[in-house]
């Protein structure tokens, strides 16, 4: 009866359109209270215990790095860099937000963030040069979702402090699944492009040209390598990482680009606090939830029905692929990972699958949940920019996630492909 009052109220709060964050919390206390094991300072308790976490301070830190990193001009001058290279291939402008999207989403660690710095720019040149409005936002949507596979990944950070395991380790399993997607991405645009009759840019780089373009895109292009290389050679934290990103940041904006005004920078501070804020209260409603779960062992008895329908490793990651692509389409990815880790974490040790494997196939399906309506929430953020209704983004994003469907399943049934740089590198 409790499970029931919890997910029938959380539905109904959803369907209500009340904001997710909310109908966790309501739906929590709603179950707590009927039930009347504990004492109802547990939701406080638990809203201040669930984000006072060292790891989890590096989202807010990671946030306002990617904003005060777009804002600064980083995000144009990667765009200059892919012209040079991508642009006079067929549907050259498809394959530059492609390219610029992976390379902004090893700066931002988040996927609107990356619909938008890059559709901001891309969308109205590809609009221009007579690509369909509805196939661009559709594919650059997808391609933002990269932005939460490719580290560093602000859903990758929320999965490891759920599941205790370490978050180098998720960011270093996350790389070549990320840059499989992206592969994929540019060959399917490629092949759409060519059949719509996209061509490239006629122009061409001298050699002087192409280096001074990098030159003037280096503080961009050393973003991942101060970042990444720091936290993968041991130098700093993931968290101490973030706060490095924020100073550089800062840094590069207002004083080499200067882009950054001190107007901007307020600007700035005060949408990245609205979105931390958002981000931090969802993560601590949704703990509680999980919480309320446990309490009523509704992991346990879910991960005891699964493993007795069928103690195949296949079927199991095939059926928790289907559940999480449905329920991607339907609720925020953050409040996805911390209700489902602690029902779906126990199912797949008892398998034997590796839990960094299942965090690394998590991320991916929720990735996918960011293109598909109708919580959608990347489609939103491209056909708002984009000028374009929902229906013909969506529309236009069939094709790009029929190839991220099939990245998904070469991730998921083959493990060395996330593990594998792991052993490489001795974690």
């Amino acid at each position: 009866m409790v499970s029931l009052l919890l997910f029938g109220t959380f539905v109904l709060l959803l369907i209500a359109a009340v904001p997710v964050a909310i109908s966790l919390g309501l739906a929590s206390a709603f179950a707590l209270l009927y039930s009347g094991k504990v004492s109802s300072s547990f939701i406080a308790q638990g809203l201040v215990t669930s984000i006072d976490s060292f790891p989890l301070m590096a989202v807010p830190f990671f946030i306002l790095a990617g904003d005060l990193m777009g804002h600064g001009g980083l995000s144009r001058r990667l765009l200059n860099v892919g012209a040079v290279f991508f642009g006079r291939y067929t549907g050259g402008l498809a394959i530059i937000a492609v390219v610029t999207c992976m390379f902004f989403a090893a700066i931002s660690g988040s996927g609107p963030a990356t619909v938008a710095a890059i559709g901001g720019i891309m969308l109205p040149a590809m609009s221009k040069a007579g690509y369909d409005k509805g196939w661009s936002v559709g594919l650059i949507a997808s391609a933002g979702s990269i932005g939460i596979i490719i580290p560093p990944s602000i859903p990758m950070i929320i999965y490891a402090v759920s599941a205790n395991v370490s978050i180098t380790q998720m960011f270093i399993a996350g790389i070549i699944p990320g840059l499989m997607i992206g592969i994929g991405l540019i060959v399917v645009a490629w092949f759409s492009a060519r059949k719509r009759g996209y061509t490239g840019d006629e122009r061409r780089y001298t050699g002087r040209e192409i280096i001074a373009t990098i030159w003037d895109a280096k503080w961009a292009l050393l973003v991942p390598i101060i970042i990444l290389g720091g936290i993968y050679g041991g130098v700093f934290t993931p968290t101490e990482a973030a706060a490095v990103g924020v100073i550089y940041g800062f840094i590069i904006g207002v004083f080499v680009h200067r882009e950054l005004s001190w107007k901007d920078i307020y600007r700035v501070i005060a949408e990245s606090a609205l979105t931390s804020a958002t981000v931090i209260l969802i993560v601590g409603t949704a703990t509680i939830f999980g919480r309320v779960l446990t309490i009523e062992q509704i992991p346990v008895m879910i991960a005891q029905a699964m493993v007795s329908l069928t103690d195949s490793h296949i079927l199991i990651l095939l059926l928790i692929n289907i559940l999480l692509l449905f329920v991607g389409m339907f609720m925020e990815t953050l409040a996805a990972i911390i209700i489902l880790t602690p029902i779906l974490l126990p199912v797949v040790l008892a398998v034997g699958v590796d839990p960094v494997h299942f965090g690394i196939v998590v991320i991916v399906n929720l990735a996918i949940g960011m293109v598909t309506p109708p919580v959608g929430v990347n489609l939103f953020v491209g056909a708002r920019i984009g000028n374009t209704s929902l229906e013909k983004a969506s529309a236009g994003a069939l094709i790009f996630i029929a190839s991220m469907l099939i990245i998904l399943m070469l991730i998921t049934y083959v493990p060395s492909l996330s593990l594998a740089p792991l052993s490489l590198m001795g974690k």
